[in-house]
């Protein structure tokens, strides 16, 4: 049963996410996603159709789609990511469309002694945080109700890259990169993906913080994964980047989902990664 006709564009919907969130929404939704380099997987799905941000401008293909919604989970060349959501800004600016975006923790990476909540200050010193920043601050300029802009932290799912490399360090015997300071929440691409649909299905706006609940230190976190993940032991390279703790988590406050859509880290490692 396909939910309000609503018809959604999920640029890049051939990623982790892309793909997970495309799983979510397209028995209830007419749903559609764009590849670039996966063209043997996606040549013949209709539903899916090429674009290259690199070559392409984007509003021939927004013009033949003729989204309610936007999902922008866009990856690669950064200044090509700016060029393409502004040319998607525009486009949903003058059209009844509404446009959500997939932001990350990152746009707080300066700010290390505490939790970050929706409406704090951004600020980064990563390339990576300042290109979410720009993007951001180019959706906080358009009337609050046709955008939403979802901060995500570290993301897992048995599908994901993060899982993918751990499982081939812990095959190969090498050494798997742990942060001992860096204190952070995590989420996974089905928890995430069941979020945003919540907030499609709602129309709901604004700042969202998709992380889980609690925190939790990111060697502690990937020990357990690794234990759940192999029987091997795990070499782990501890790397400081910092003598003191430091906070890299997106909490919510005021914009909370309800409790049904929130998890903890816990539920991250038992019921996402096989045991």
């Amino acid at each position: 049963m396909r939910e309000g006709g609503n018809r959604i564009l999920i640029l890049g919907g051939s990623g982790f996410l892309g793909q997970s969130l495309y799983r979510e929404l397209c028995n209830y939704f007419d749903t559609y996603g764009t590849y670039c380099s996966a063209r043997r997987r996606f040549e013949g799905n209709r539903q899916f159709l090429r674009y290259d941000m690199l070559e392409d401008e984007l509003e021939p293909l927004l013009r033949e789609i003729r989204p309610d919604i936007v999902i922008a989970a866009l990856r690669g060349d950064f200044e090509a990511q700016v060029q393409a959501h502004a040319q998607l800004v525009r486009y949903v600016s003058e059209r009844d469309v509404r446009l959500l975006f997939l932001s990350s923790a990152n746009v707080f990476d300066a700010y290390s002694k505490f939790p970050s909540y929706e409406m704090d200050k951004t600020l980064s010193e990563s390339i990576y945080g300042r290109l979410k920043i720009k993007i951001e601050n180019m959706l906080l300029r358009m009337p609050p109700e046709k955008m939403a802009i979802l901060r995500l932290p570290m993301v897992f799912g048995n599908a994901s890259p993060r899982i993918r490399e751990i499982r081939e360090a812990l095959t190969q015997g090498e050494a798997i990169e742990v942060f001992p300071n860096l204190i952070m929440n995590v989420t996974t691409d089905d928890k995430l993906s069941q979020q945003v649909h919540y907030i499609i299905n709602r129309d709901r706006h604004g700042i969202f913080h998709l992380g889980s609940s609690d925190l939790v230190h990111h060697e502690d976190f990937i020990k357990e994964i690794c234990g759940h993940l192999s029987q091997r032991k795990a070499l782990l390279k501890r790397v400081f980047t910092t003598n003191e703790e430091r906070y890299l988590a997106v909490l919510p406050k005021h914009n909370p989902l309800p409790a049904n859509l929130q998890l903890r880290y816990q539920e991250v490692i038992d019921h996402h990664i096989p045991h």
